[in-house]
């Protein structure tokens, strides 16, 4: 069983900053997967940045070059880091953690609601 509890959404200015960050509590933390999805009002939830246990990462094309996805293992944390943002980005960011062995595992964090506004 794993538990993740997203921070770091709140109230950004067009083209400022936020770091979101995932803490996980559990076991096999680094055998999992992260992403980070979000899901706009009306929309969708949608894949914004993915992470595997071995550390590559894949983004979606609308946040490729101002998103950037990492771990730490020994933190047990995944954070997502966000620039020049816009107001498409705003949000409720969700952490997700993924492993398949013998079975899928899945989790989700409660969320993290980021507004991107002038």
């Amino acid at each position: 069983q794993v538990q993740l509890v997203e921070s770091g959404g709140g109230l950004v200015q067009p083209g400022g900053s936020l770091r979101l960050s995932c803490a996980a509590s559990g076991s096999a933390f680094s055998l999992y997967h992260m992403g980070w999805y979000r899901q706009a009002p009306g929309k969708q939830r949608e894949l914004v940045a993915h992470i595997t246990s071995g550390g590559s990462t894949n983004y979606a094309d609308s946040v490729e070059g101002r998103f950037t996805i990492s771990r730490d293992n020994a933190k047990q944390t995944v954070y997502l880091e966000m620039n020049s943002l816009k107001y498409d980005d705003t949000a409720v960011y969700y952490c997700n953690a993924e492993m398949t062995i013998f079975r899928k595992y899945d989790y989700w964090g409660q969320g993290t609601q980021v507004t991107v506004s002038s």
